[in-house]
């Protein structure tokens, strides 16, 4: 026995056969198997240990040739603990009966005689389904607060770790910050997290998709205008840099801003005044903008499509935020938030999801980001027909693209693709130890090991 009694997981044996009842004793020793004969004794000792998995030969006394005992217990089972998985076993040619069994709620079944292998592959999968259940029931309940960084985003990364606490030492600081990172990749969220850690809490936080709004529309959007400043003007209004006074603006895609429209707002950064449109009369304001872009800006200011100097204004402090694809591990704890943020409402059936469908996201290059991942586990619930999220329902290509990476060395790839395991199977495992162990196939000490020798929090 590898882990402690505490630890390690239960299955509860309902077979009135002897001999069958010491052969499968004997062949689960990773489990703690526990056998009954009939229905009293089965129900006993699944309220006295709980067991997680359980398997049930539908004859049993006092009607060992038929069901109507095993449907019984069945019932009872299910009854007392529903969340139990119950693989029925049934004797040749009773495949009616294992089908009406599964209908009442058993989870899987099995046709005697019985193969253990072939029957043990079901019980692992049974016990594997109840662990992700159970995973996903405490991330519902806890809400990802384990995994909740700067602004509410949910990671376990250290990369976008890194990101948060660079923002949070710039928050207080009078400085204007510069989020640079592909769409879908959490800069408004990132923004709103410096926003309500600085001084400026209390103020609104206001924000305007620069590539969103027409050309001729941003320069009214970004400053206001004065009542009759041009046709439809039917009264005063004022801008969102005036709206955001005494708190945060931020420009999303700032890469967007036609060049007419870039010298305003460096007059504005320079000398922290507006003028309406239509206007006459300077305005103070005092408003701290951050913005973001997914464009080259090097790039367009070296073709002169954006000016140098308003570059300068706008990033006083830039920060890079990594793709989700550079975040490994945080494809699947974004997922489960998604799934219990939605499932509720869209289809309550659907508790978690099964472990092709987790491998397929943790693998998953996801080119459009949290965002892309948001909007396939969307779609994922809507079209799941059972409690489990299938690999089909995500709609996937199977597997993931190879890397670009280029390592100086071999010692470096095999240390890269080390971290990034172990932070998966970290994960996926909600930090323990010896479940994180088993997914990458090394012994509890051997993971001890890389953890301490790669400096990796436990």
């Amino acid at each position: 026995m590898s882990e402690s009694g505490a630890n390690i997981r239960k299955l509860l044996v309902v077979e009135d056969d002897p001999g069958l009842q010491t052969q499968l004793k004997w062949a689960y020793d990773d489990y703690q198997v526990l056998i009954a004969g009939d229905h009293d004794s089965a129900i006993e000792l699944l309220r006295a240990e709980e067991p997680e998995v359980v398997t049930l030969d539908l004859g049993l006394p006092p009607d060992p040739d038929g069901t109507r005992e095993g449907f019984r217990t069945l019932s009872a089972i299910l009854e007392a603990k529903p969340d139990t998985k119950v693989i029925v076993v049934s004797g040749h040619g009773e495949r009616a009966s294992a089908l009406a069994a599964i209908a009442s709620g058993a989870w899987d079944f099995y046709q005697k005689p019985i193969d253990i292998d072939e029957l043990g592959l079901i019980v692992r999968r049974a016990f594997h389904v109840r662990e992700l259940e159970v995973e996903n029931a405490r991330l519902a309940q806890q809400g990802s607060s384990d995994n909740r960084v700067l602004g509410g985003m949910i990671t376990g990364a250290p990369e976008m770790q890194k990101v948060a606490r660079t923002i949070e030492r710039v928050a207080n600081l009078d400085v204007s910050v510069m989020l640079l990172g592909a769409s879908g990749t959490g800069k408004e969220l990132l923004a709103r997290g410096l926003h309500e850690a600085s001084g400026r809490r209390d103020g609104a936080f206001v924000a305007i998709n620069c590539a969103a709004i027409p050309e001729n529309l941003l320069e009214s959007e970004l400053f206001g205008h004065e009542k009759g400043a041009f046709t439809g003007a039917v009264k005063m209004t004022e801008g969102k840099i005036e709206l955001a006074h005494g708190g945060t603006l931020f420009l999303d895609e700032v890469g967007d801003i036609p060049l007419p429209l870039q010298v305003k707002l460096l007059r504005f950064l320079q000398e922290r005044t507006i003028e309406r449109i239509g206007g006459r009369k300077p305005i103070a304001v005092d408003t701290r903008i951050v913005c973001a872009t997914h464009r080259d800006l090097d790039a367009m200011i070296a073709e002169q499509s954006f000016r140098d100097d308003l570059y300068y204004r706008l990033a006083e402090m830039v920060v890079k935020i990594p793709s989700l694809a550079e975040r490994p591990g945080d494809a699947v704890l974004l997922a489960r938030h998604f799934l219990h943020q939605y499932a509720p409402a869209m289809n309550p059936a659907v508790r978690g999801f099964a472990p092709d469908a987790l491998q397929a996201i943790d693998e998953g290059r996801w080119p459009g980001n949290v965002r892309e991942l948001e909007n396939r586990i969307k779609r994922a619930v809507i079209m799941a027909d059972g409690k489990l999220v299938m690999k089909d329902d995500l709609d996937l290509a199977n597997g993931a693209a190879d890397g670009d990476e280029a390592w100086l060395n071999l010692r470096s790839a095999r240390e890269a693709a080390d971290r990034v395991a172990i932070r998966r199977a970290m994960t996926q495992s909600e930090g323990n130890i010896s479940a994180a162990a088993k997914l990458l196939g090394i012994s509890r000490p051997t993971l001890y090991d890389l953890l301490k020798q790669y400096r990796m929090q436990a």
